[in-house]
């Protein structure tokens, strides 16, 4: 009985000693990453941007480079050598206008500046007479002065009607139609020997170079495309084709008037759409959605509340703010987390930030 009396406290003291060494490596390590992979499970985080069906918006493709041409003054259409549909390039004739005050006018404006031309040639060798009698002391200075000024007074004149020549023969230009570009004649909108006022419409040119399609949207959709986002086009007539990606060029303001429709260009590819053809551009709606993680990927620690996210086999602890609790998940502010990160939910407990996990 003195021997067992003996030997008791000597075990207790050697369990004492076990457990605080145990408990001293414990405390030393658990700020480290263990070397060894933690075997963990995983879920995704949900929400972020959810995009809805996409909502079609119909438009007809036209050329990008178009042009309606009128004439700057009225007349009768006296030539027009061109046809519908024909290939034109820039600077051929398109339609001739006949104005019968047009030639006569310039015609005028030219006899008055020669005649002033001469009379400017007279003046100014009748002022260099004067000068040289004036040395001599024959002719007074008031009267050398009075030469001059006629002789300004007609260079004066003459730049006028150098400017009413110019006016005359722009007017004149002007009643010859040109091409602007390369294109085809789309439309003859007047026929020969018809009166044309100035500013109506003639012929319609386009380019074949380029294609694109305007749609009118509501406001609230504006927020949902961007300059350069491609969007899908259809065609109407051919539904079984596959949509093409048209890019998204110009975008009109939202205005303060109540239900208008906006404006917006898409861009089409070459080749791909016809000008005239009807077609659909597609605009997708983009909302928010709330973020969620499960419940038990939540810590809860003296900094904060945070989930563990596995990045390439890692463990990195993620800060986050909670919402709220919904079921068995919880809404949290996105922060660093982003929809589909894989964060974990079981083994937590053995994780430290930095550790190597295993995915079960």
């Amino acid at each position: 009985m003195s021997l067992i009396k003996r030997g008791a406290p000597f075990s207790f003291a050697s369990l004492a000693l076990v457990v605080l060494v145990l408990s001293g490596c414990r405390g030393g390590t658990a700020d480290a990453p263990s070397e060894a992979a933690v075997s963990v499970r995983v879920a995704a985080v949900t929400g972020g941007q959810v995009e809805e069906i996409p909502l079609r918006f119909s438009g007809i493709v036209r050329a990008a480079q178009r042009a309606t041409l009128t004439f700057q003054l009225s007349g009768t259409l006296r030539e027009r050598p061109v046809e519908l549909g024909q290939n034109v390039k820039p600077g051929d004739v398109l339609a001739r206008l006949y104005n019968p005050a047009l030639e006569p006018a310039r015609d005028s404006a030219a006899a008055r500046l020669e005649e002033l031309k001469t009379q400017f040639d007279q003046a100014q060798r009748e002022w260099e007479r004067s000068s040289r009698l004036h040395q001599r002391g024959v002719v007074s200075e008031q009267n050398l002065e009075q030469i001059a000024a006629r002789r300004d007074a007609l260079r004066a004149s003459m730049a006028t009607a150098e400017a009413s020549l110019a006016e005359a023969t722009r007017l004149l230009e002007e009643s010859v139609l040109k091409a602007p570009f390369a294109g085809q004649v789309e439309a003859l909108l007047v026929e020969r020997d018809e009166f044309v006022s100035a500013g109506q419409p003639v012929i319609r040119l386009s380019s074949p170079l380029g294609r694109e399609v305007e749609v009118r949207v509501p406001a609230h959709l504006l927020s949902h495309v961007r300059v350069g986002q491609e969007l899908p086009v259809w065609s109407v007539q051919d539904r079984n084709r596959d949509a093409e990606n048209g890019t998204v060029i110009e975008i009109a303001q939202g205005s303060s008037i109540r239900g208008e429709l906006h404006p917006v260009l898409v861009s089409l590819p070459p080749q791909s759409l016809g000008s005239g053809e009807p077609v659909e551009v597609g605009i997708t709606p983009v909302r928010a959605s709330a973020m969620t993680v499960p419940l038990l990927a939540v810590v809860r620690n003296d900094s904060g509340t945070s989930v563990f996210r596995v990045d390439d086999a890692t463990a990195r602890q993620v800060p986050v703010k909670i919402d709220r609790v919904i079921g068995e998940r919880v809404m949290v502010h996105p922060g660093e987390l982003q929809a589909g990160d894989q964060v974990v939910y079981a083994g937590t407990t053995r994780l430290v930030d930095g550790d190597r996990v295993e995915i079960r």
